[in-house]
């Protein structure tokens, strides 16, 4: 699995950023490869291990209509030789937006589930059904929210900084968060004197933080390999979920526009877009020490830009 680059480290030379004393990073995932970026390709790489070490042929996986996750499993399983099936919540609307589209160009084939099915995701119930209706798949969960991909996602900062031991001199990495697998595998991967933080994207996220523990607990009682034998601190920041899951208004649209023509660093709307405008926010009202070093993970995610920009247009 040689096909993933690693992602370049680049400077923010922002006037926020020097009046607050703070260096400002950003790890450069979205361009790690076209396709399979981000803290995807970490959450799929040892699920994709796992399935062919166990001789599976095909991969499932589930995901919205606009998911991230569905395009980079799609593309990975086209890559690595997978046959992939994408359940997708909601009914099929035709013509296809832009992400499955892609997927079923990458070989995927769609199968819609209503929402309340679709709720049972994780049951061994639906699992017996899939298996049944499709033979033998490797089920990926939703967003690659596994030990799998927990276990990745702990190499995103140690391993895939472009010089060794680099990944010490940041004070904070920050992160945006959505299933909590990145943010664990991040803090399990973190020296003791550095701290994790990170944005949820969903309205109420603090009930992510039993998902964290739960997620670190098991991770470290599983016996797979951790960099630490604890995590490092850890904190989430809930206030910059924009009304919710892929709730984007006029202040974030314009956010953007901007942070990308100052910075050239382009910011999907869903993920980074939001954790990008949560740090600046909090470098104008002090939260951070002068002297400290952040690292802002970019997760990709950038083609789910179109859909939603089209559905803005729309509103």
């Amino acid at each position: 699995m040689s096909l993933i680059f690693l992602p370049p480290l680049q400077k923010i030379n922002s006037e926020i950023a020097r009046n607050a004393g703070v260096e400002l990073y950003v790890l450069r995932l979205d361009l790690m490869h076209p396709w399979v970026n981000g803290n995807k390709w970490f959450k799929l790489k040892y699920n994709l291990l796992e399935a062919k070490e166990k001789n599976f042929r095909t991969l499932l996986t589930f995901g919205g209509a606009y998911s991230n996750h569905i395009y980079a499993t799609a593309a990975a399983g086209n890559l690595f030789g997978f046959g992939t099936i994408g359940v997708i919540r909601g009914e099929e609307r035709l013509p296809l937006n832009p992400t499955l589209n892609f997927a079923v160009q990458q070989g995927m084939q769609l199968v819609y589930l209503n929402r309340e099915m679709y709720r049972q995701r994780n049951t061994a119930a639906l699992h017996e059904y899939l298996q049944q209706r499709f033979g033998e798949v490797f089920i990926i969960p939703e967003g690659g929210s596994n030990l799998n991909g927990v276990r990745g996602c702990t190499e995103i900062v140690s391993k895939a900084m472009p010089t060794a031991g680099y990944a010490y001199a940041f004070d904070h990495i920050c992160v945006a968060c959505g299933t909590a697998t990145t943010l664990a595998g991040i803090a399990l991967s973190l020296h003791q004197k550095q701290r994790a933080i990170a944005f949820p994207v969903l309205k109420n996220g603090a009930f992510l933080a039993q998902e964290i523990k739960s997620l670190l607990t098991n991770y470290l009682a599983s016996g797979l390999p951790a960099p630490y034998s604890s995590p490092a601190d850890w904190e989430l920041v809930c206030d910059y979920h924009f009304g919710g899951y892929a709730k984007v208004n006029d202040e974030l649209l314009l956010f953007n526009q901007q942070f990308t023509q100052q910075h050239g660093v382009p910011l999907d709307y869903v993920y980074t877009a939001k954790m990008f405008y949560g740090v600046m926010d909090l470098l104008k009202q002090g939260f951070f020490c002068k002297g400290d070093s952040l690292l802002l993970v970019h997760t990709g995610g950038l083609q789910g830009n179109v859909g939603i920009e089209e559905r803005c247009i729309e509103i």
